[in-house]
C-alpha cells in the first residue's frame, strides 16, 4: 500500500458505471492511471475555471478607452466625493 505524505489529501467520488468506464478508458489511451487521469483532468478545469474568473478580455477598443481614462482622469463628481467622505468617516471610526 502506498503511504501518503501528510501534505496529501483525499478525495472521493461516486460516479456512474458508465462515466468510470469513459475516464478508465481516456486514462488507458495517455497511459495514466485512473487517479492519474482524474486528477489532472480536474485541475486543468478548474484552471481554466480561474483564468475565466480573473481574466478580463477587452476589445482593442475597449482598451483604448480605459488606459485613456487612467492617464487622463475626470474630475471627481458630486457621488465620488460623496464615496471618499463615507470612506473617510467609516475608517476614522475603526482606527
Amino acid at each position: 500500500m502506498a503511504s501518503t505524505s501528510p501534505k496529501d489529501s483525499r478525495v472521493t467520488a461516486r460516479l456512474p458505471a458508465s462515466v468510470k468506464e469513459t475516464l478508465q478508458k481516456a486514462a488507458d489511451l495517455t497511459g495514466a492511471t485512473l487517479n492519474q487521469f482524474m486528477v489532472a483532468a480536474a485541475v486543468k478545469e478548474a484552471q481554466e475555471i480561474i483564468k475565466q474568473q480573473q481574466v478580463i478580455y477587452l476589445s482593442s477598443f475597449d482598451a483604448d478607452k480605459i488606459f485613456s481614462l487612467i492617464e487622463n482622469p475626470p474630475a471627481p463628481n458630486d457621488h465620488l466625493r460623496a464615496a471618499i467622505q463615507r470612506h473617510r468617516a467609516f475608517f476614522s471610526e475603526t482606527d
